[in-house]
């Protein structure tokens, strides 16, 4: 089998993709802007080629790279980079490559566009929050007088909390139009929910074969706009209704051998003509590992390797595993230049049976996810409350 991983050096834990492919005889190929001598000496051990470009902005210069190897070891199998940045380019390259085991560019509407997210959650049986697609004042003024303010304005095509912000009233809704965005952006009602996630991975026919969920008390669109500080962490059960819920969506949207990241409301109050406390809404759906570092927290809570079990379901041969999730796993982010109650050699001496990573944050990541991050884990969720306000504590 031949994978051609694109942009396997960021983030630096997925040199285990290939690492994991590698390990089960496939072929790994990489393609990246490093230097191969800049490369790990992880991620060096996990290719059996590499191909360095200028620009993967540059889909001449990628397609080129794929050029070669498809010259140099024969046709491809998988092509892809886990990244919500690069989705549109990888299926792209596997339209062109004619590379069937991945999404096509036609194949992505339904989940890069969050208007079109709407009606596969609703296939699904799954509500979402009532939307219009932003066209001038007076439209947006009708949809604000059925739903009421605030809403939430975003762009329909975006990645994460990119551009996302609430409008709370009229001036806010005058000064939005009267800077119109450039691209087409979606209006939702404001879901006072808290967001949970269902994760995992699908194999071929869209079948869960790895599942987890996390806790985000803060949404990204806070975190980012606010510049909270940030903290999430994976449950050890996961709510029945949550992953009956989960499940369908996953099937309808039909990923063919990938990770999936989907995300939904819990309200936390009834909301007349919406639903009742504890009903789960649709949020969004991404077709990818979660952010940053969250496939090694998975592994972390599950005591697993999430990297192992996609790529036996990549090469066809999925291990049934014991999925007991002993732990639930945290992520903590501070902020550079915010002066914190406890130091690091504090958190390190308290913690050092708990903690797993402690890393600084690429700049390109730190605005969602914070500049200094610890990752722990422990046997109960009052722990890592604890723990993230031990961290987090001014």
């Amino acid at each position: 089998m031949n994978f051609v991983f694109i942009s396997p050096t960021f983030p630096k834990s997925y040199y285990q993709f290939p690492r994991a492919i590698h390990n089960l005889g496939g072929r790994t190929l990489g393609i990246a802007e490093d230097s191969y001598d800049s490369l790990s000496y992880e991620l060096k051990s996990s290719l059996d080629d590499y191909y360095q470009v200028r620009s993967l902005e540059n889909y001449d210069e990628v397609y080129r790279a794929v050029a070669y190897f498809t010259y140099k070891y024969g046709r491809i199998d998988f092509l892809e980079s886990n990244n919500e940045y690069w989705l549109q380019s990888d299926a792209r390259l596997r339209q062109d490559f004619n590379i069937t085991s991945g999404a096509f560019p036609a194949e992505l509407e339904h989940y890069k566009f969050k208007s079109a997210m709407k009606s596969y959650y609703e296939k699904a049986g799954c509500k979402t929050a009532r939307y219009h697609l932003v066209t001038n004042y007076e439209e947006g003024k009708a949809f604000i007088d059925k739903v009421g303010y605030p809403v939430v304005v975003k762009p329909d095509n975006g990645v994460g909390a990119s551009a996302t912000y609430k409008i709370k009233n009229d001036e806010e809704l005058r000064n939005f139009y009267n800077n119109p965005p450039k691209v087409q952006y979606i209006m939702e009602e404001f879901i006072n929910g808290l967001i949970v996630s269902f994760d995992g991975i699908a194999d071929a026919n869209g079948d869960v074969v790895f599942c987890t969920s996390h806790v985000f008390p803060d949404s990204i669109m806070d975190i980012v706009n606010d510049v909270h500080d940030v903290y999430y962490y994976s449950v050890r059960e996961i709510p029945e209704d949550l992953k009956k819920i989960g499940t369908a969506v996953v099937k309808t949207f039909k990923p063919r051998s990938r990770f999936f990241h989907c995300e939904y409301f819990r309200l936390k109050e009834d909301k007349e003509g919406v639903g009742k406390k504890g009903d789960i809404f649709g949020l969004e759906v991404n077709m990818r590992p979660p952010g940053g570092y969250t496939p090694d927290m998975m592994n972390y809570a599950n005591d697993i390797d999430v990297y192992q079990i996609y790529a036996q379901m990549v090469m066809g041969n999925v291990q049934p595993y014991n999925q007991t999730r002993p732990y639930t796993c945290t992520y903590a982010a501070r902020r550079n230049g915010v002066h914190y109650v406890h130091s690091h050699e504090e958190i390190m001496q308290k913690y050092q049976g708990h903690i797993c990573m402690h890393e600084q944050m690429p700049a390109i990541l730190a605005v969602a996810m914070g500049d200094d991050m610890y990752t722990a884990r422990f046997k109960t969720e009052e722990e890592v409350l604890e723990f993230c306000s031990y961290v987090l504590q001014k």
